[in-house]
């Protein structure tokens, strides 16, 4: 089964990047959600970001990064296929909805945390530069 998503790399100007944790769950990942049927990826970002975090990013320009492909963090068998969106922006951020968690988090503070497959393997090499490799 294919989940299609849009994702946001929120990014600080001092390089962090926000991250968001479900409830109930264990791995932290980007920001966004399930695309809806005949939903623009970009539109699906922006309503998901308001649901998950209260965020509006209004003036905000979203950079397309690209299009990338992993197994599902917390679904079995499933892949996760994600538009995958950068937004600059230090905003005041209230997890909602099923967002246990959220946290700006710098390249050299990744030590110690779980990260979804997509977060891991796609989305933190492709906004940080390097590979990441968990405890």
């Amino acid at each position: 089964m294919d989940i299609h998503i849009a994702a946001a790399a929120l990014m600080r100007p001092d390089g962090a990047t926000l991250l968001v944790r479900k409830r109930g769950t264990h791995a932290f990942m980007q920001p966004g959600g399930k695309i809806d049927a005949g939903e623009a990826p970009l539109v699906a970002l922006y309503r998901e970001l308001d649901e998950e975090l209260g965020l509006r990013p209004g003036g905000a320009a979203a950079v397309y990064i690209g299009r990338f492909e992993s197994a599902a963090a917390h679904e079995d068998g499933a892949r996760v296929i994600a538009e995958l969106y950068r937004l600059d922006m230090d905003a005041e951020i209230s997890a909602q909805a099923e967002i246990e968690e959220a946290r700006w988090i710098l390249p050299d503070e990744r030590d110690g945390f779980i990260f979804a497959p997509l977060t891991r393997d796609h989305v933190l090499p492709a906004i940080w530069g390097a590979e990441v490799v968990e405890a």
